[in-house]
């Protein structure tokens, strides 16, 4: 579990440690286990509702349109999405989507569009979504084909959107189109486009080793108003990348999270297990591997609020940080997640058991909001340019 003495360094505030409190003795009741079954919109929706009765949602956006803080603060992101993590799976997804797809909104939109979905957002009455990756343009996002065309009555979208969280769930998407050249000028855009807009349809449902809500959106002829623009035209990579450095240390928090959760599961099967005479936790390879994992999980730590804190505390791009904490927390967490399975013996294996949930559920951390090769090449290229 997240270790209490983390609290004590100079990352957080007497905030955050209430947080902390708070949500723990919430979640301890609230999200008894993390294995699930049956219709995944369905307790994608339970989650999200949870969320917002219980106050949590109002962390994705700031005071003035229904948050719980003046502006968007990425330790108090960070702190949910562990905690949300280490208790289950789908309630830190629900979380985390609720911020991100709305996050443009938060930092791009006019008072108008923020007035207008931002409190929904914070209150559970409506689903975000983000909707950026395509076909053939994952990591490669300058590859999108997806146009907006501007006329008269609007921008009118075409092409196709795939990978998408909370597709076909979602009330509205925040998307990623290339402007076709005219008077603005050309470029990459963002757009709040309702999931009822005309044109706009869920294709397929994508279904994948921990269940959530992803499908493919189509837009055909889809007509935006001027009004749900995002930023200024050809500003759409700007807008993309300075949201996903909000949240991309936050998806580091959450790895944290699910490693805590499997480094807790290891070492309380392993004082549990008889073998050779001794307990399983006795044996000096089991030592090592338990060693291992509580420096990978310290080492994150330090990482993600490092960089959560240069955002709040410094104010400044976090681009190169946020990286490193991602890179690291995630690929380290799908280290401890395996050695937990691996100390579990078949037992690890066998569905129901949290530490096979949580094999599945970690593995998508190391490719969403960018895989961890694109992270080394964000690293190098910030090391670099600091070179000169």
């Amino acid at each position: 579990m997240f270790n209490p003495d983390n609290l004590l360094l100079p990352f957080f505030d007497d905030g955050h440690r209430e947080l902390h409190e708070r949500l723990h003795a919430w979640a301890r009741t609230a999200l008894p286990s993390r294995i699930h079954s049956g219709d995944v919109d369905a307790l994608c929706r339970e989650r999200v509702g949870q969320l917002a009765e219980a106050g949590w949602l109002r962390y994705c956006v700031p005071a003035a349109f229904g948050g719980a803080l003046p502006r968007l603060d990425s330790r108090s992101l960070c702190v949910l999405r562990q905690t949300l993590g280490f208790y289950d799976g789908l309630a830190d997804f629900a979380f985390a989507m609720q911020g991100l797809g709305s996050g443009v909104i938060t930092l791009f939109g006019d008072d108008a569009l923020r007035r207008r979905y931002l409190p929904r957002v914070a209150e559970g009455t409506a689903i975000a979504a983000f909707a950026l990756s395509e076909p053939d343009a994952g990591s490669d996002a300058a590859a999108m084909t997806t146009s907006a065309r501007r006329t008269a009555d609007g921008y009118v979208l075409n092409g196709t959107k795939t990978w998408i969280s909370n597709a076909g769930l979602a009330d509205f998407y925040c998307v990623f189109a290339k402007l076709e050249d005219d008077a603005e000028g050309a470029g990459v855009t963002a757009f709040v486009v309702d999931a009822d807009t005309p044109g706009l349809a869920v294709t397929e449902r994508i279904d994948v080793c921990a269940p959530h809500p992803l499908g493919t959106l189509v837009f055909a002829d889809c007509l935006v108003p001027h009004a749900h623009r995002l930023g200024a035209p050809g500003a759409g990579f700007k807008v993309a990348m300075q949201a996903l450095d909000v949240f991309r240390a936050s998806v580091g928090a959450a790895a944290l999270g699910f490693a805590e959760a499997a480094a807790d599961a290891a070492v309380r099967h392993a004082g549990e297990r008889r073998m050779f005479g001794a307990t399983l936790g006795d044996l000096q390879l089991t030592q090592a591997a338990i060693g291992d994992m509580a420096t990978d999980i310290d080492a994150a730590t330090l990482l993600v609020y490092r960089a959560a804190w240069e955002r709040d505390v410094l104010d400044r791009p976090t681009t190169r940080p946020a990286a490193v904490a991602k890179l690291y927390a995630t690929e380290a967490a799908q280290r401890i997640v395996d050695v937990a399975v691996q100390l579990h013996g078949g037992r690890g294996v066998r569905v129901g058991e949290a530490v096979e949930s949580l094999y599945r559920e970690v593995r998508a951390l190391r490719i969403y909001e960018g895989a961890s090769e694109v992270q080394k090449m964000v690293i190098a290229r910030a090391v670099r340019k600091a070179r000169g």
